[in-house]
């Protein structure tokens, strides 16, 4: 788990403060309270996961950072997995969600609640506490819904919340059922706060509309101001957003993204963002974030910036053990390290991005058995441009089989080959990789 350091500690006179240094709060309520409120006796907040995917993704990792922020400082954290939102799910920018089954969204929430815990402290004498909306809305009867709840909105509101109004104003429109979700996160906020005394919600920037429902919804019936604040949405460098339903999610379950390939989206992050993602998504002290973003600008080439970035999140999500193994598989890719020591998983995730493309636009390994030729097999891998290329190439000493150079123009794969028992690697000069797999050619 990643050692948050003390607001105090870091320079700053609040802890408001520092999370507007890194970037972390987008709107919020009167700054002032909220300010005193996060400055103040430990305080009972909460964010909600709704599983409407079988993993949280870098969007959600934002409001896990937050939560992670305010639990070091002492805050009790609640974390409220959607069992009843996640059977409607929030109002998109356009189009209605597809709704899934109870067993699936059950399934899903048990999922979350495990990556959830292995982020946050559950353990110690300020573990994260676990909730399900299911368990206070699926007996509430539809009467009951309107007449104790729904009593308490009023539709000017209600339709003037920017999602609900741009969908209004869209083709698609927006179903009742997505128009409620409002009605529903606003009584899971009274109901935290009656039971929990629960003071603070957190959320992503595009659900703002959702958490002022709960602050009116509190205020309205129990007279007491209470707090929230939304983190701003996370965009690649085309400003599209990383989520799902924009197709491009970096998920954080690894059996849905590696290790590997997680570590390698941070990685490759390009020095533009250098310095907003090591204040977001690390907890680096100012001062060392002030000098690698420094580095970044008058030494691109050395990548410490992205190196200590892509380790730092890596390991915060997965563990130092498997950001490691990430480590040392792109190493050896490039000769730098062995091969035959990577497990399966992470060498084919290592791989992955040397598939070829067939002729119907499929994407997938090149298929090799014992015994073919290596000049062929970079041939099919898309190493060489041809057979005689390829011979060129290792008369020339410029081509190498796991990482050990080709000294015969006339070499095959033998069995012992296929790493894991599966793949080959093929090497052109220093960067240039093609890898096969055990298999008849299709």
């Amino acid at each position: 788990m990643a050692h948050v350091i003390d607001f105090k500690e870091a320079g700053f006179d609040s802890l408001l403060d520092e999370l507007e240094w890194r970037g972390l709060v987008s709107q919020s309520t009167d700054r002032e309270r909220l300010a005193a409120a996060l400055n103040g006796e430990p305080i009972t907040y909460y964010c909600g996961f709704d599983p409407t995917a079988a993993s949280l993704h870098i969007g959600n990792l934002v409001q896990l950072i937050n939560m992670r922020h305010l639990q070091a400082a002492g805050h009790h954290p609640i974390a409220l997995v959607g069992g009843a939102t996640g059977l409607i799910g929030d109002p998109r920018q356009s189009g209605e969600r597809v709704l899934n089954s109870k067993d699936i969204v059950a399934e899903w929430a048990a999922r979350l609640k495990n990556q959830i815990g292995g982020i946050l402290e559950t353990e110690g004498n300020n573990p994260v506490q676990f909730v399900s909306n299911y368990d206070w809305t699926a007996n509430m009867n539809v009467i009951d819904f309107l007449r104790d709840v729904g009593k308490n909105f009023r539709m000017g509101t209600m339709l003037a919340k920017d999602t609900v109004a741009r969908r209004l104003n869209s083709d698609e429109g927006i179903s009742f059922t997505e128009f409620s979700y409002q009605v529903l996160q606003g009584n899971d906020f009274l109901h935290l706060y009656d039971e929990y005394h629960c003071t603070l919600e957190l959320g992503g920037s595009d659900q703002w509309g959702n958490l002022t429902s709960g602050l009116d919804l509190i205020h309205k019936v129990r007279g007491v101001d209470v707090n929230v604040f939304t983190s701003p949405i996370i965009t690649d460098a085309q400003g599209k957003k990383f989520g799902k339903s924009e197709g491009n999610a970096i998920w954080i379950d690894g059996s849905m993204l590696s290790p590997y390939r997680f570590y390698q989206f941070w990685y490759n992050r390009p020095d533009a963002e250098m310095e907003s993602l090591l204040k977001a998504f690390t907890f680096l002290p100012k001062a060392e974030i002030e000098r690698l973003v420094g580095e970044s600008k008058t030494n691109p080439g050395a990548r410490e910036a992205q190196r200590v970035l892509a380790w730092e999140v890596t390991s915060f999500v997965h563990g130092e053990q498997a950001t490691e193994a990430a480590i040392e598989a792109s190493q050896a890719l490039f000769g730098r390290g062995d091969l035959a020591s990577i497990d399966a998983d992470t060498l084919e995730a290592a791989l992955d991005g040397l598939k070829v493309e067939d002729e119907a636009g499929v994407k997938a390994f090149a298929k090799a058995e014992p015994g073919l030729r290596v000049a062929e097999a970079g041939v099919r891998a898309g190493l060489f441009k041809s057979i005689s290329d390829g011979r060129k190439l290792i008369k020339s000493g410029g081509v190498y089989l796991n990482n050990t150079r080709v000294e015969d123009v006339d070499a095959v794969l033998a069995d012992g080959d296929f790493l894991q028992g599966r793949f080959a690697l093929l090497r052109r000069g220093k960067k240039a990789l093609g890898a096969l797999e055990f298999g008849p050619a299709l």
